[in-house]
């Protein structure tokens, strides 16, 4: 009787202490987790808006959607917040910008035109670039790499409706470099001295993929397209060191969080930029996610190392998310390369100007067939209709030779995709990232100058894409533009250009598929699905909250919206002043 006494006694103790490590352990996870409630809490789970009463988030993840009573009752103990009325989203996924460039271009003179910049004329421009020299920024930037760089400029929205010369950076410096970048990223204009270190001169040839454009004596204008212009960028980027890249790294997260995106790409990173965003993860640096995409042209080798893997697991919130190529330039810029002729030409051209692709078809398709081999996603800038002919041909010379299931090959830009070409797309499951902001930024241009009507109505068909049944995402391209999310949601609802015109209203899509575009859909063409882009159970705890619903006000209100916080995994990362 004692020992059957002696072992009840035991178990019964046991028992109790179990049960009092159970109960503590809830106590101890249900005061880890949180409460949203009290705002339209919109989850993008379904084809049509739906709404929950409360969102609950513990240890970064999402455990509860629905009833505010029941999630209060479930986790007494969690932490409240009232979001007395506001918005709230699952956070914004980057659909295509280059992360590392953003980061960087916030440390270089602002030459943008308005809203976003100063540059409305050759003088504003060059009088940025002479307060910058002066700044403590300037100076820390021209230590490093060598250069005055400014970045933003347009020819199209500047008064001269053309770009500066060397001749007009030379009222800079004539003893220092100076390069400014053109707001595409696919020309920029360098002084006499950046030409004079180049050994651009009257002699020099074009390279292959760019031009070195030439005043009336044959001599250069400090104006560079293309390849002629990355020759100066690439090296001058190169000289970027541990110090500035964390910089540029941190930069660049601070301008994404800021705009409700936590998972941001970096869309042509070069080997340099690959080895810091690296760097950066080892060193824990990364507060939002980061999903690099490697130039191709720069060489495999970043990629076959082993970092790419097959799952689309972070390490330390970065990853390579595959490769990227790039076919042509820009449309604005009037590098893309289209099937029919400019509506007018550029500087420089005569006859029926088409701009010009960046490599030949072949070359295409080995760089397409090798992605497909490796089963890298792959991910191809192709503005012009050309240029997409082009990427549509090597996809399907890939996917009859290496095909796989579930690819999700993305075409970037699609500014000038045919109707012709949308079949094409579906057939070969192309997933296409459009880039509507255009219509505002570049809209009245494309009509005067680059496109003409009815081609630039169809700049980026987001509702026909749609209809066609395929899952898009719409972009900033930043630094092209600033990372900015309701920039973009507002310009694939409205199409509505800086002059007021709408361009192309019949491809406008409703304010829900937009914000599907930089959520449920923008996970899905990152394998993230599972874990983005939704406010499900089981996803990861990344918001938005916005001050105003953009289901619920004048869509053309929609880019006056306010990123109030960012929240990645639970913990608050950006918050309004």
């Amino acid at each position: 009787m004692k020992t059957k006494f002696l072992i009840m006694t035991i178990l019964i103790a046991i028992v109790f202490i179990c049960c009092n490590q159970t109960k503590k352990e809830t106590s101890v996870v249900e005061k880890t987790a949180t409460i949203y409630y009290n705002g339209d809490i919109i989850t993008m789970e379904s084809d049509e808006p739906t709404y929950a009463e409360a969102v609950v988030e513990e240890n970064g993840k999402i455990v509860f959607v629905g009833n505010k009573d029941e999630a209060s009752e479930n986790y007494n103990k969690a932490n409240q917040v009232d979001l007395e009325g506001k918005t709230m989203l699952p956070a914004f996924l980057d659909g295509h910008g280059h992360f590392y460039n953003v980061g960087f271009t916030a440390m270089c003179a602002n030459i943008l035109p308005p809203p976003d910049g100063p540059g409305v004329d050759f003088n504003s421009v060059v009088e940025t670039l002479n307060e910058y020299k002066e700044t403590e920024t300037g100076k820390y930037v021209l230590e490093k790499l060598g250069w005055i760089i400014g970045n933003g400029y347009d020819d199209s929205q500047l008064a001269e409706k053309d770009h500066p010369k060397a001749s007009d950076l030379d009222k800079v410096s004539t003893d220092l470099p100076v390069i400014i970048i053109h707001q595409s990223g696919h020309l920029a204009s360098i002084n006499s001295k950046g030409l004079e270190l180049m050994g651009y001169t009257a002699n020099t040839p074009n390279p292959d993929g760019g031009v070195i454009r030439k005043d009336s004596n044959g001599n250069p204008n400090g104006v560079l397209e293309e390849a002629a212009f990355f020759k100066v960028l690439f090296p001058v980027l190169g000289k970027i060191d541990d110090d500035m890249a964390a910089k540029c790294i941190k930069q660049g997260q601070d301008e994404y969080a800021k705009k409700g995106y936590l998972t941001a790409q970096d869309g042509r990173t070069t080997t340099d930029q690959l080895a810091a965003l690296r760097k950066a993860a080892d060193e824990q640096a990364y507060y939002i996610d980061v999903v690099a995409y490697p130039d191709m042209t720069l060489g495999i080798e970043q990629v076959a190392e082993g970092t790419y893997t097959p799952t689309h697991q972070y390490k330390n919130k970065f990853r390579l998310g595959g490769v990227k190529l790039t076919l042509d330039g820009s449309p604005q810029g009037k590098t893309a390369w289209l099937t029919k002729c400019y509506h007018v030409n550029p500087e420089g051209r005569t006859g029926c100007y088409e701009g010009y692709p960046i490599m030949d078809d072949d070359k295409a398709t080995e760089y397409v067939k090798t992605a497909f081999k490796n089963k890298w996603q792959i991910l191809c800038h192709s503005n012009g209709d050309a240029a997409i002919d082009q990427y549509i041909k090597a996809v399907g010379a890939a996917e009859k030779e290496f095909g796989y299931l579930d690819h999700r090959t993305v075409l970037i830009h699609g500014q000038t995709l045919r109707k012709d070409q949308i079949p094409e797309l579906v057939e070969l499951s192309i997933l296409p990232s459009l880039f509507p902001m255009h219509t505002f930024y570049w809209g009245d241009w494309h009509k005067e100058s680059v496109l003409g009507e009815p081609r630039a109505d169809y700049i980026s068909p987001c509702r026909d894409v749609i209809d066609a049944g395929l899952t898009i995402t719409s972009h900033h391209d930043a630094p092209v533009t600033f990372p900015n999310s309701m920039r973009v949601l507002d310009a694939t609802v409205n199409r509505v250009t800086r002059s007021g015109k709408v361009l192309g209203a019949d491809q406008r899509i409703t304010v829900y598929e937009g914000l599907k575009t930089l959520t449920d859909w923008a996970a899905f063409q990152y394998f993230e699905e599972g874990r983005k882009g939704t406010l499900t159970v089981g996803k990861l705890a990344d918001f938005v909250i916005l001050d105003k619903n953009p289901l619920k006000i004048d869509p053309i209100q929609i880019h006056d919206i306010q990123v109030l916080e960012s929240i990645k995994e639970g913990k608050k990362v950006y918050e309004l002043e």
